[in-house]
């Protein structure tokens, strides 16, 4: 098959549209902290540190699930819709459960590690689904499907620029948006058949960074996840920041409404980088994101004090491309890996990467100390840089015939 063409398989659009659906209906687990947090420090008066906990312990139970996920290849030994399922139905339960205790408790705590543990039954594996269906556009199904989840995390945002609203909305909103996922998902079908896993064997989790060309690929998405999440977390203290030096009036809430459209702009970058990645390639593609989003970082502190309208012009560019290459690097695994491992490969680096994420968020606010909100962002820039240097050297590499159908 030729480079960039597509078959039209049956109900493919249907399918991948339910899939995108019930990946941003069980994710609203995920994202729900964010509209939580401002009512639990207004209702409860609890301190917002401990509050963040909300978001942190899920987000450090994806790791250790994930991580656990890998090392026991379940995405490749479970059949992928019943894993998700099953993920969406205990993590749907484990965050309903919280609305029968006391917030401020640390079992409320322990349910929303547990709920983040169940979480890697839901993106990796949704992202090995969606590949099944891939003739051609692989990086434009995977593409679609990040679209949708920064979409699901752009949201809050938008929640919360209307006020802070009782924790129990979201909280009950999301379990059951999880348990109607796992009852969607029932209905997606696979566009072809996934390989029998091999043995089991510890060290198959890591095959991803022994294989030279899946390790640059890792590599690449370690660069991105370091500048990623990051900029997502504090992008909005920069622009309250900034808004208040102005004396701009009500500055909480155009804040928290021009973080929304920064995150959920990011949707057209990850649908349309897939596309021109399945024609161009994935390395370049991935290569023009991370420079212009590195370039981003070293310039936003310069429009801090400049007029708005270039400061949010900026930061909308920059939210288009930090998230235009982050499928790609998924995509160029489940092309890189072997077909028995596709799914522990992409849940391993989705591991890595989201476990850098943890020291990247905590890295912004210490060096907002040092250098003030105007350059904060400035570390971020060595991640894409990095990942620029290996998705270079994986276009060298002769595995990268694989990557996009030959067009590297």
């Amino acid at each position: 098959m030729a480079a960039g063409t597509e078959t039209v398989l049956p109900g493919k659009g249907r399918f991948v549209a339910l899939l995108a659906v019930a990946e941003v209906l069980a994710m609203t687990l995920w994202f729900s902290a964010t509209a939580v947090v401002p009512s639990l420090i207004r209702d409860y008066g609890i301190e917002p540190a401990h509050a963040s906990l909300f978001t942190s312990l899920v987000q450090v139970g994806f790791v250790v699930g994930t991580l656990g996920s890998a090392i026991l290849g379940l995405a490749d030994r479970l059949e992928p819709r019943r894993f998700f399922a099953a993920s969406a139905v205990i993590a749907g339960t484990a965050n309903g459960i919280i609305l029968f205790l006391d917030p401020t408790g640390p079992v409320v705590l322990a349910m929303r590690f547990l709920t983040g543990i169940c979480m890697a039954g839901i993106y990796p594996v949704g992202v090995k689904i969606v590949t099944t269906w891939a003739r051609g556009d692989r990086g434009l199904l995977v593409g679609v499907l990040v679209a949708a989840l920064t979409l699901g995390s752009a949201f809050p945002h938008l929640f919360n620029s209307l006020g802070a609203v009782d924790w129990r909305i979201p909280i009950a909103c999301s379990s059951l948006s999880a348990l109607l996922a796992a009852v969607l998902i029932g209905f997606v079908s696979l566009g072809g058949e996934t390989a029998k896993a091999p043995p089991f064997r510890i060290g198959l989790a890591f095959e991803g960074f022994r294989r030279p060309a899946m390790r640059y690929a890792n590599f690449g998405y370690l660069g991105h996840m370091w500048e990623l999440y990051a900029m997502w977390a504090w992008i909005g203290l920069f622009l309250l920041s900034s808004y208040r030096d102005r004396g701009i009036e009500d500055a909480p809430f155009w804040a928290a409404f021009t973080h929304f459209w920064v995150l959920a702009i990011g949707a057209a970058g990850a649908a349309g980088a897939g596309w021109i990645a399945d024609r161009w390639g994935r390395t370049a593609t991935t290569i023009v994101a991370m420079s212009v989003s590195a370039a981003c970082s070293l310039l936003v502190g310069i429009t801090y004090d400049a007029p708005i309208a270039a400061m949010v012009t900026l930061c909308l560019v920059w939210g288009i491309f930090v998230i235009a290459d982050s499928a790609q690097f998924s995509a160029a695994i489940s092309e890189l890996a072997p077909a028995n491992l596709v799914g522990t490969s992409i849940t391993i680096q989705t591991s890595a990467g989201f476990l850098l994420t943890l020291a990247a968020i905590h890295v912004i606010p210490w060096f907002a100390n040092l250098v003030g909100w105007e350059w904060s962002f400035v570390i971020l820039a060595p991640g894409p840089l990095f990942g620029i240097w290996a998705m270079a050297k994986l276009r060298r590499h002769p595995d990268a015939v694989h990557l996009a159908d030959g067009r590297r």
